[in-house]
């Protein structure tokens, strides 16, 4: 998917976590993997289920959606900061493939105390943007 060298880590999610998009715990959520690259920002190569299709061979705009935040937000996770979304908008480029590799990235883009801008982009196997987003996260205190 791309031709420059990446040195990609694996981003560790916590065993209990039942998120719908990154939750290991959750057996109907997308179950996404991240690594972590060298300047900071968030990868994963999903192949997403058809079970989340919109159109017939295309995924649905929530689901796209989902994929877009989960980046931005696990690029601030990188940083350390537990946070929510406060806003996302997304650009819907073209239509996104169900049961075909992907390429979903995100990362920070400006940062305050508590408040953190990301974006995030998903391409095709040909490196065609697909979707993309931009997002403000808030900082949130872990709920005990």
């Amino acid at each position: 998917m791309t031709e420059r060298k990446e040195h990609l880590k694996h981003f560790a999610h916590s065993a209990g976590n039942r998120c719908f998009g990154c939750g290991p715990a959750n057996q109907t959520g997308l179950r996404l993997d991240f690594l972590l690259a060298d300047d900071s920002s968030v990868v994963s190569f999903p192949v997403v289920s058809n079970v989340f299709e919109g159109h017939p061979g295309y995924l649905h705009g929530g689901v796209i959606a989902t994929l877009l935040d989960e980046a931005m937000s696990k690029a601030v996770r990188a940083k350390g900061s537990t946070s929510m979304t406060r806003k996302i908008e997304v650009d819907y480029l073209r239509p996104v493939p169900s049961e075909a590799q992907l390429r979903l990235e995100g990362r920070i883009v400006r940062s305050e105390p508590r408040k953190h801008w990301a974006e995030a982009r998903i391409l095709n196997e040909n490196g065609k943007v697909l979707a993309e987003a931009r997002g403000l996260f808030i900082e949130v205190s872990p709920r005990k």
